[in-house]
Order: structure tokens, then C-alpha cells, then sequence
């Protein structure tokens, strides 16, 4: 074939995919712009072949050219069309998405308004979920909507992501405001890169972000402030900053802000920042009208900062919240008496040793903090006759110390020193230091304090009380008492002391009624049961001497407490200390008002009208209070006739069914379910039932009475074991002792050793009088346990002076009535100490009394 022929004769499949590509020749002038083209658009390599072709072709007539510029035109355009429509078909999924987006409202979705409260929502989500879950509903968009739900539940349960979605339309768990704050910084910054200008033409960081991220962290709410920066303002002060969007100033603090912040927060200052845009009822509340305003407070109490914004300027006004006589400046000629004042003041005294001639702003910080445990004094060792001091307590003059005194002044209880002390050590130190080995109980805080209510079984607190008069030089059984507390090794004992002349209530209370402890010291150990004032207490026999005797029997006591807490075996109800060191009404008056006109001096000088407020509030409150007193005095006469009506209310509950014992003192820390006690009567007819077939680990309380026995028993044991009728495991009942006296006396042969039944032979046999007993039966164990109550002195005497009149009665007339005619009085006495065999038994530690079978009730 020619050569000719050859070179127009239509490539092969193989040559058109390229196959031969090892066959390189010069591109040909009208494709030039193919060699450019990429190789596949979208996966599509159709439209190689052309270009390959071309090349293996380009010295052929130019109608070949023509030929290949309009095929390739007509690819060209095909691509161009096709890679259109998918980016429309792009656009318009992403628009598709963002406007789903942005239609979300998850009140919508649950069907619920914007006042709605979280109850209301629960309940739109519960039955929505039911409705639109896969599981239960087959429409093919169930699980997109199920899903909306949930997103929608998530929202609006969280309270943190309802605000920011009420607020700013976003529930992320950023807040708005920084969200926004990026926005408006990011639009800032397109702007000025566009405008050619630069930041630093007004001296603003407006391209930082490391402004949102350090007020993040510190970002205050209304709920936020009052509920815990208050409390804790009477603890360490607070620094609070008020910003808002474009302030210009705001940054030009920031800097110092900064720093300002990293040191005090290290010193235990806290740190706020509030957003006005934001927050503006916390920031009118605040007092704050203009931005940027710099506040302190401290014990509740507002200050604004007026300075200029400056590192130093800043710490000076930290410094000056803090009261000035927190911390005692003490040298060689005052120490003795700083360190004796631990007796009239009631705290330990600690002294730091420091070379730096004024009082370290973190030591203020902690003697703020530990104001109302420990008294806190300072030396400077430069000065001239500290020597005395670091020499008598071998104190090292190069490094910060701490010394801590507490009973004992010639030598400290504890010590630390290092470089560079740390407000967390500090702090663990002052913790565990913070009472004197025998505090004395000046206040009813401080004796909850040292002595807390019992919580359970295992987290018993004994305190051992030394009741003694006032002395201003310590005596001898304080001194014995003292070594022995500092003696003792027990978590769960502490050491307390109590002027019997400034409590004599409370000492009255736990001293027995005897001249024995008349004008002498006593000791007695107590357990707080709840809250209300009961205890539970045992008073050593004799007076404290300080002898070794008493020593080893108060010893032999604490050991054997730990064995037996039944070793507790008296009962009270203590009364509130009075507060000893507490100041007269009138000198806490004149101080209120002194801190109040100081507050308001302020507010003319410094703040605006508004800050006006208080003094105004106060003029108006003198008179109101003027003109108040006579209205007072007219409606007088009336609440006099209001208040003639409540004798015969009295009356009245006393009248019903069911006993309903008052709320006083003596009920428990827990609050029982009713407010009143279910006593039902064990019959024929509920024996099966309340006892037989009780419940395991049910038990049935039963008094015994007789009928002329039974109002005032009842009432009593109401009374009694009212405060345990909020276990559910625990029912009560009473036994007549007149139709079933058999039954009972079965019962108790098999706890003889408890209460002996006497002969049947003996003439006083059926005049046993069991009125008064308590069984706790155990229908499911088989098994019982048994309150006896002791006779008291006069129904002793009673007894004994009717026994002649009683000889002479026919035992048929005396069966079921006591011997002798005795008041209400002795019979509700014995079931005086009811109360402490009920804790015994839900203890576990009474004794138990087995039978083979429930006898039958006749």
C-alpha cells in the first residue's frame, strides 16, 4: 500500500485510547490549546482520542485542522455545560441546607411557647417521641422527625443552650456573645485588609483574639452573682470588670487587665467580668452605667474603682476592700501579750515571720479568709529586737515562716516555712490548725461545728465537755484536761470547755440535780442526735479534780464507749448557747450605720444620681418608721382579739381520733411521712395480719394498757416514737392488758431474765401490773424484744402505801386495774426513755428474745 494511503487512513481503537503514546512528534499548531486540557473531567476520557490523533497526524492537509477544531469545540462545550449544571445543582443543595438550617425552631418543633416551663416541655417530648419513634411509626420521614425531636428536647432541656438560643439563635455550647464577637471581629478584619489601614493607627489590638478567650473564662450571670459571688465575697474580695462591644478603652485596658488578673487570682482574689450588652440587670444592679468600670466586692459590699487603670493603682485597691486590723503588728515588746489573748479571744494565734517591711498582700488575703477562726500577727525580722523572738522559737530569718499557738504559748502546736509559700498550702495549713486543742463553746455555731449531729452508725462524734467557772488564770482541772486532750488519738472525739456562769442553762442541762457539782467542775460526754438540741449525754460521777483517778475513769469511759454506745444512757434536749463574744444590739447598730453614711459619702462623690438611691432609701425609711408607730398602736386592740382563740384549737386536737404530736425539739432530724401517729389495736382479727404473716424485716411495735390506762399511755407513746414513724418498716399497735393478759404472759416466760412472771399460787398473781410494756415483735424471725419501764419514786411510795388496802381486794376485783389510784402523771412517766430504746432497736443492739410459734390470740 503507499505511503500516502497510510498516513489518511483512520486510526485504530487502540490508537485513538492512546496505546501508543510512546511516539512523540511537534503539536500542531490548531490544537496548541488541547495540550492544555486536562485529560478527564468528571471520570470522562472520551474525548482523548481527538488530541492524541491530532498529534500523530499534524502534517496533513489543514481540512484535517478544521475538521479537529470544530470536534473539539463541540467537547469543549459539552464539558462547559455539564460542569454548569453541577455546580448549580452544588449551589443549590448547600442553599437548600442553609435554609433548613436556619428554619429550625425547636419550639416549633415540640409545639411548645417561649414562656413554656421545663414540665410542659418533658411532656410535649414524651408524647412526640412516642408518636414519631422509628420503632412504632413507619412513615418513611419518622426518623428525620424523631431526630428533630430530640435535637429540639436537647435544646430546650439545657438551660445554658435555651438562653443562647433566646438570645442569639445558636445553642452551641459556646456562648452568643463570643460567637458574635468573632463574627463582628471577622467582618472587622476583611474590612480593614481591604482598606489598606493598619491597627496599630489607633493603638487597638482589634486583631487579637486572645481578648474573648481570657473574659470567658471569668463571663458572670445574674443567677451566677448572687447566688455564689456574694456568699463568697464574705470570704475573699472580688475584682469585677464591666465591658461591651466596641469599647474602645475596654481595650486599651486589656493588657493590664491582663496581668493584673494572673496575679491576683494566684493570690486568691476573685476574678469577674461582666458584658453590659449582655447582662444588663446584673450591670444596673451593679450600679455600672458607663463602660469600661472596674468594681470591688467584698462582704457583700460594692466599690467602685476611680484610678487610673494601672497594675499597681489596681492592687491598692484590692488592698484597701480589706479591713485594716486583720493582721497585728507584732514585735519583742507585744508578743507576750498577742499570743495570751488566746483565752478572751477563743482562737488560735498565728504569727508570720517575714522580711519584707509591710504585710504581704497574700497574708491579708488569708487572715481575711480565716477571720472568724484565727487572729493573725506579722513580724518584720529586720526590725530592731525581733532577734529575741527568732532566737526563743528557732525561727530561720531567710525564708517565710509560720508559726501557730494555740493553749500553749511558749511553744507553737505547728510550724511550716518555705520559699515562696503558696496560697493552697497556706491554706491546708490554717485548715487543719483552726481550733484550740479544748475550745470553748462561746456560740451555737461553733458547738455545731465541733460537735456535728451523728449521720450514721459509723460516723459517730463524741465531745467530751469540762463544765468549770470563769478564771482569768488557768486552774489546775483545766490544766489536766488540757494534757489530756493534747494526749488523745481519737478522730472521733473532740475537747471542748464550757463557762458554767455564761451557760448556765446548758450546764444545768447535763449536770445532775445534786449539791455534789455545786461550785465545782464537771466533765460529760455527749452525742448530738439531730439538729432540734437533742443528746444523748453520760456526766462522770464525781467532780473533775484532775487527779489521775479521774484521768484513768474518763479513759476507762472513752474505751469502753467505743465498744457500747449504749454507755450513753441520759437523754436532753440542750438549749441554744448564747453568743459570748457577739457585741450589744447597740454597738451593732452604730456600726451598720457607720458602714451605711460611709457607703453613701462615697456615693455623693463619686457616682451619679442614681447611686443617690440609698440615701434616700434610708430618709424615707426613718420616716416611715416615725409615722408607722401610731398606725401600729391603732390596729393593736385588734390583734389582741385574734389572738384569744388559740386554747380552745388546743382543746379541739386533743378531742380527735388519731394523736398528732407537735413538731418541738425533741422529733428527729428526719421528718416523718404523716403528721400524726397510726396506732392500731392487735385483735383476734389483726393478729394474722400485723403479726404472723408480717413482712420480712417488718417488725410490729406493741404497747400494752389497760383501759384505764389508755388515753394517757397513748398520748405518751405517740409522743415517744413519733420521730420514727418515717421508716416504713416499723408499725405500731397496743395490746389490752384486760382481754389478753394470757397471751402476754406467755411471752414473756421466754424472757425471764428481763421481767419474771411470778408464781400462778401467789395471791398477787393476777395483779402483775405490765402496763407500760413495749414488745417489738418479729412475726417472720420468730423473735422479740422487750421494753421494761422503771418504776419511778413516787409510784414506788404509792405502791407501797396502798399494798395493806390492796391485801384485802379480791383478786377478781383487782385483774386489769393498777394497785392504787395514781395520777396521769407517773403513768406517762414510764415511758420516759421510750425514745432511746427505739434508736437501740433500729440499732440492732437490744437483746432478743426467741419463741417456737406465735401463740394464738384469744
Amino acid at each position: 500500500m503507499p505511503e500516502e494511503e497510510k498516513t489518511h487512513n483512520p486510526p485504530s481503537w487502540q490508537e485513538a485510547q492512546g496505546c501508543n503514546s510512546s511516539q512523540r512528534t511537534p503539536t500542531v499548531q490548531g490544537v496548541e490549546s488541547v495540550s492544555h486540557a486536562p485529560k478527564e473531567v468528571f471520570g470522562i476520557a472520551w474525548f482523548r482520542w481527538p488530541i492524541s490523533w491530532a498529534r500523530r497526524h499534524e502534517g496533513n492537509s489543514g481540512s484535517h485542522r478544521v475538521v479537529l477544531k470544530k470536534l473539539w469545540k463541540g467537547r469543549e462545550m459539552e464539558v462547559k455545560k455539564l460542569s454548569i449544571s453541577w455546580q448549580f445543582l452544588l449551589v443549590l443543595v448547600l442553599i437548600l441546607h442553609i435554609l433548613s438550617a436556619l428554619d429550625f425552631d425547636p419550639y416549633r418543633v415540640l409545639g411548645v411557647s417561649r414562656t413554656a416551663s421545663q414540665a410542659d416541655i418533658k411532656k410535649a417530648y414524651k408524647k412526640l417521641a412516642r408518636e414519631w419513634h422509628p420503632d412504632k411509626n413507619k412513615d418513611p420521614g419518622a426518623e428525620d422527625k424523631f431526630i428533630q425531636i430530640s435535637k429540639a428536647y436537647e435544646i430546650l432541656s439545657n438551660e445554658e443552650k435555651r438562653s443562647n438560643y433566646d438570645h442569639y439563635g445558636d445553642a452551641g455550647e459556646k456562648q452568643g456573645y463570643q460567637k458574635q464577637q468573632q463574627q463582628r471581629e471577622y467582618r472587622f478584619r476583611h474590612f480593614h485588609e481591604n482598606f489598606y489601614f493598619d491597627e496599630s493607627f489607633f493603638h487597638f489590638p482589634f486583631n487579637s483574639e486572645r481578648r474573648d478567650s481570657i473574659d470567658e473564662k471569668y463571663l458572670l450571670h445574674f443567677s451566677h452573682y448572687v447566688n455564689e459571688v456574694v456568699p463568697d465575697s464574705f470570704k475573699k474580695p472580688y475584682l469585677i470588670k464591666i465591658t461591651s462591644d466596641w469599647c474602645f478603652s475596654c481595650i486599651h485596658i486589656e493588657p493590664v487587665w491582663k496581668e493584673v488578673v494572673q496575679e491576683l487570682e494566684g493570690l486568691g482574689v476573685g476574678i469577674g467580668v461582666v458584658h453590659a450588652g449582655y447582662e444588663r440587670r446584673l450591670a444596673h444592679h451593679l450600679g455600672a452605667h458607663s463602660t469600661p468600670s472596674i468594681l470591688g466586692i467584698i462582704n457583700g459590699k460594692i466599690s467602685f474603682f476611680h484610678n487610673a487603670v494601672v497594675r499597681e493603682n489596681l492592687r491598692q485597691f484590692v488592698e484597701s476592700l480589706l479591713p485594716g486590723n486583720l493582721v497585728e503588728k507584732v514585735t519583742n515588746k507585744n508578743y507576750v501579750r498577742f499570743l495570751s489573748g488566746w483565752q478572751q479571744e477563743n482562737k488560735p494565734h498565728v504569727l508570720l515571720f517575714d522580711q519584707m517591711p509591710v504585710v504581704p498582700l497574700l497574708y491579708k488575703l488569708t487572715a481575711f479568709a480565716y477571720k472568724d477562726y484565727v487572729s493573725f500577727g506579722y513580724v518584720y525580722v529586720g526590725l530592731r529586737g525581733a532577734e529575741e523572738m527568732t532566737r526563743q522559737y528557732n525561727v530561720n530569718v531567710y525564708a517565710p515562716t509560720i508559726l501557730v499557738f494555740k493553749e500553749h504559748t511558749n511553744k507553737p502546736a505547728d510550724a511550716i516555712q518555705a520559699r515562696g509559700l503558696k496560697k493552697q498550702v497556706i491554706d491546708d495549713f490554717i485548715t487543719q490548725n483552726k481550733y484550740l486543742l479544748a475550745t470553748r463553746l462561746t456560740s451555737q455555731k461553733l458547738f455545731q461545728e465541733l460537735c456535728p449531729v451523728k449521720r450514721s452508725h459509723r460516723q459517730r462524734k463524741y465531745c467530751v465537755v469540762l463544765l468549770t467557772a470563769e478564771a482569768t488564770k488557768l486552774s489546775r482541772p483545766f490544766e489536766a484536761f488540757l494534757s489530756f486532750a493534747l494526749a488523745n488519738t481519737q478522730d472521733t472525739v473532740r475537747f471542748v470547755h464550757v463557762y458554767s456562769n455564761r451557760q448556765q442553762e446548758f450546764a444545768d442541762t447535763l449536770l445532775p440535780d445534786s449539791d455534789t457539782f455545786k461550785g465545782k467542775s464537771a466533765v460529760a460526754i455527749l452525742e448530738r442526735r439531730n439538729t432540734a438540741g437533742r443528746v444523748v449525754y453520760k456526766t462522770l460521777e464525781d467532780p473533775w479534780t484532775g487527779s489521775e483517778s479521774d484521768k484513768f475513769i474518763l479513759l476507762g469511759y472513752l474505751d469502753q464507749l467505743r465498744k457500747d454506745p449504749a454507755l450513753l444512757s441520759s437523754e436532753a434536749v440542750l438549749p441554744d448557747l448564747t453568743d459570748e463574744l457577739a457585741p450589744i444590739f447597740l454597738l451593732r447598730w452604730l456600726y451598720s450605720a457607720f458602714d451605711y453614711i460611709s457607703d453613701c459619702w462615697d456615693s455623693i462623690f463619686h457616682n451619679n444620681w442614681r447611686e443617690m438611691m440609698p440615701l434616700l432609701s434610708l430618709v424615707f425609711s426613718a420616716l416611715f418608721i416615725l409615722f408607722g408607730t401610731v398606725i401600729v398602736q391603732a390596729f393593736s386592740d385588734s390583734n389582741d382579739e385574734r389572738e384569744s382563740n388559740p386554747p380552745d384549737k388546743e382543746e379541739a386536737h386533743e378531742k380527735a381520733g388519731k394523736t398528732e404530736p407537735s413538731f418541738s425539739k425533741e422529733n428527729s432530724s428526719k421528718i416523718p411521712k404523716k403528721g400524726f401517729v397510726e396506732v392500731t389495736e392487735l385483735t383476734d382479727v389483726t393478729y394474722t395480719s400485723n403479726l404472723v404473716r408480717l413482712r420480712p424485716g417488718h417488725m410490729n411495735v406493741v404497747l400494752i394498757l389497760s383501759n384505764s390506762t389508755k388515753t394517757s399511755l397513748l398520748q405518751k407513746f405517740a409522743l415517744e416514737v413519733y420521730t420514727f414513724t418515717g421508716s416504713s418498716c416499723l408499725h405500731f399497735s397496743f395490746l389490752s392488758l384486760d382481754k389478753h393478759r394470757e397471751w402476754l404472759e406467755y411471752l414473756l416466760e421466754f424472757a425471764q431474765d428481763a421481767a419474771p412472771i411470778p408464781n400462778q399460787y401467789d395471791k398477787h398473781f393476777m395483779e402483775r401490773d405490765y402496763t407500760g410494756y413495749v414488745l417489738a415483735l418479729n412475726g417472720h424471725k420468730k423473735y422479740f424484744c422487750l421494753f421494761k419501764p422503771q418504776k419511778t419514786v413516787e409510784e414506788e411510795e404509792a405502791m407501797g402505801s396502798c399494798s395493806d388496802l390492796d391485801s384485802s381486794l379480791h383478786p377478781g376485783e383487782s385483774r386489769g386495774k393498777s394497785p392504787c389510784g395514781l395520777g396521769s402523771r407517773p403513768i406517762k412517766g414510764k415511758l420516759s426513755k421510750l425514745s432511746l430504746w427505739m434508736e437501740r432497736l433500729l440499732e440492732g443492739s437490744l437483746q432478743r428474745f426467741y419463741i417456737p410459734s406465735w401463740p394464738e390470740l384469744d
